[in-house]
């Protein structure tokens, strides 16, 4: 029984490590270090940011049943690289990797369901429309969830 706890626990804490990573990568790199020009995430706010605010909320990359070498694309891509860099967790706790990529594939399906149907996202994840159609885009940096903004004092 200590045992099947002890999972729990641990995919809890990868669940939660899934979203913290997700505001500070937001955050602190693609809207730091990504609004560079130079910076190859610069489509995050180039490409991305513009789509939602030019299509009200619909970004058309993600409409690809395939995507090219577009926002989507690009944001799968750095999902995957981002996993790759933490596969040596995997070797420490296989279901925090387990439960951490589960997070990052909840993450792009919600992610890409909003950008998709802006109703949909009004409706459950408001924060992130607020975070591309609100005043100020750099508010609101949780996707799945605004309870790191609403601690933090970034939910606008």
């Amino acid at each position: 029984m200590a045992a099947v706890a002890s999972y729990v626990i641990i995919a809890i804490l990868a669940y939660l490590y899934g979203h913290i990573a997700e505001y500070f990568i937001h955050k602190f790199v693609l809207h730091s270090y990504g609004l560079r020009k130079s910076s190859p995430l610069s489509f995050h706010f180039e490409e991305h940011h513009r789509n939602a605010r030019k299509n009200d909320f619909i970004d058309p990359s993600y409409n690809s049943v395939v995507p090219g070498w577009d926002a989507a694309g690009k944001e799968i891509f750095y999902l995957i690289l981002t996993l790759l860099l933490h596969i040596p967790i995997y070797f420490v706790s296989n279901i925090f990797y387990i439960v951490l990529a589960l997070s990052a594939i909840e993450y792009y399906y919600k992610h890409r369901r909003a950008h998709t149907n802006a109703d949909w996202a009004m409706n459950n994840i408001p924060w992130h429309y607020d975070h591309h159609m609100g005043r100020n885009q750099h508010f609101n940096w949780g996707v799945r969830s605004d309870i790191l903004d609403r601690l933090l004092k970034t939910r606008d």
